[in-house]
């Protein structure tokens, strides 16, 4: 069993998910652990770290969520069961979706869909 805490917020659409986890990591220190894609426009952000502070992360993550689209819930597990933890899953990461093709992008320099130029280094 872990000693931290999870902390989710779910939300419609992706600027919401930006926004309630952008404004999560900022408010108190926690980590982004991952997010969960339940189907449609339904994206819950999930966080961790010590109570206190995945309560306030969610508290300011939500309210950030509700300012620019739609909130759909929020919840804190204190200490998860080993059950819970196994419905949850290891992966870390951001909110980001991997791109198809082995996460070859564009390359430097090559013009974007808007027709700009990329940055040279």
């Amino acid at each position: 069993m872990r000693e931290e805490a999870l902390g989710m917020i779910e939300t419609r659409g992706v600027v919401s998910a930006v926004a309630a986890a952008d404004a999560a990591l900022k408010a108190a220190p926690v980590r982004l652990q991952h997010r969960v894609r339940t189907g449609g426009s339904w994206i819950t952000v999930i966080v961790r770290g010590e109570v206190a502070a995945v309560r306030a992360a969610v508290e300011a993550g939500a309210a950030a969520a509700r300012a620019v689209g739609r909130l759909a819930g929020v919840h804190v597990i204190p200490r998860p069961s080993e059950p819970v933890e196994e419905v949850i899953g290891p992966r870390t990461g951001g909110l980001g979706r991997k791109r198809k093709g082995g996460g070859k992008g564009r390359g430097k320099g090559a013009p974007s869909s808007r027709g700009e130029q990329g940055e040279e280094s």
